[in-house]
């Protein structure tokens, strides 16, 4: 082990290297995962888009492959399943749990009985604040140069901000797929990164070869843009035809758009008629004009299926880190990985030689926040 990768995330997480696959809906699978797990990463499946009957068997699969219950389990808390994804990452004892919009202090107080580390994902500094006070272990921090939902804020000013601010140990997310940022973060005092779109386009990935083609041709930054047209929150996509026509949409428009992938997405889902209506009825009591983003966000899932799943990708959302721009092929997850870390060991050995030859520039300590 290079000592420059021997930090507080591979401590906890008990992994190789400071490298987490993070999980991409309809993406990380257990396929995906047990790819990460075996060249030393750390693996999340995505629990929000695997199918509640299929979600033990998941994990079961990784655990059986790997040898071990030493990846996670990430959920959203308005899942119909959510409270099967706490019982699972208990019971089976997963190494970790990593969520956006989180439980709360009985549930989290439930994983840290289980010895299962609570990882939330934030955007902002007053959100890491809050997640460390609910009983976070580590946290991801995200920079608007993330794919997904994702705040304004780039990671070359969050993640300072949140250095200095938390005392538990930092992952920094949003704009990294190389061992130069593996080792900024390093330096700056991160304790490792996190990628979605690095291993999306990867030969593990599920995803459909229309659709990685598509993340392929992206050559410009700016084509991997934000827009508030799905549920009125940021989400950073490559630019389709779907999404141009949705933000060309009046608000009938859009809500006819989510009634539509709404009855898709139960029919494929088994889905209630009684669910449906009673997230209809609480959208109408609390923001009758914000009906269609209520929706749409209920409904995301079918979206990202009929790209990252059917292969039709001017037909769904395509979330993706603007990073996707500086990807020009599909690797494994292995040779990510491995080539990430002797990258980032490359450079820290030669900021620590470049200071030992001027030793007035040698920083206090590298590897801890400047």
């Amino acid at each position: 082990m290079n000592r420059w990768l021997d930090t507080p995330l591979t401590e906890a997480l008990g992994c190789r290297y400071p490298i987490v696959q993070t999980a991409m809906g309809w993406v990380a699978d257990a396929n995906l995962v047990i790819a990460t797990t075996e060249a030393g990463g750390f693996g999340f499946l995505a629990g929000a888009t695997i199918a509640a009957d299929e979600l033990e068997g998941e994990i079961r699969k990784v655990i059986d492959t790997t040898g071990g219950s030493n990846f996670g389990l990430n959920f959203h808390m308005f899942q119909d399943n959510a409270a099967q994804c706490v019982d699972l990452a208990i019971q089976y004892r997963l190494r970790a749990v990593s969520y956006g919009r989180g439980p709360d202090k009985k549930t989290i107080a439930r994983f840290k009985a289980a010895k299962v580390l609570c990882i939330p994902t934030v955007g902002a500094l007053k959100h890491a604040l809050k997640a460390v006070e609910l009983g976070a272990d580590l946290i991801t921090i995200q920079g608007g140069e993330g794919g997904g939902h994702t705040g304004g804020v780039p990671s070359s000013i969050l993640l300072p901000q949140v250095l200095a601010a938390v005392k538990v140990p930092v992952i920094a997310a949003g704009g990294y797929a190389t061992g130069r940022g593996l080792a900024s973060v390093l330096a700056a005092g991160g304790a490792g990164i996190a990628m979605g779109t690095r291993f999306l386009m990867t030969r593990e990935s599920p995803t459909p070869a229309a659709t990685l083609e598509r993340y392929l041709k992206v050559s410009d930054p700016q084509q991997v843009r934000v827009t508030t047209a799905v549920d009125g929150m940021r989400h950073r996509m490559i630019e389709n035809r779907f999404i141009n026509h949705l933000e060309k949409s009046g608000p009938f428009g859009r809500l006819r758009i989510a009634l539509g992938s709404a009855w898709q997405w139960k029919q494929q889902t088994g889905m209630s008629l009684g669910h449906m209506a009673s997230v209809f009825i609480r959208a109408l009591r609390e923001d009758p004009s914000q009906l269609s983003q209520v929706m749409m966000a209920a409904n995301q899932p079918v979206l990202l299926q009929r790209s990252m799943v059917d292969g039709a990708p001017d037909e769904g959302i395509l979330p993706s880190g603007q990073v996707a721009a500086a990807i020009g092929e599909l690797l494994s997850c292995r040779e990510v990985i491995e080539g990430i870390a002797s990258e980032a060991q490359q450079c820290l050995d030669a900021l620590l030689a470049r200071s030992q030859t001027h030793p007035s520039t040698h920083p206090a300590s590298i590897g801890e926040p400047l």
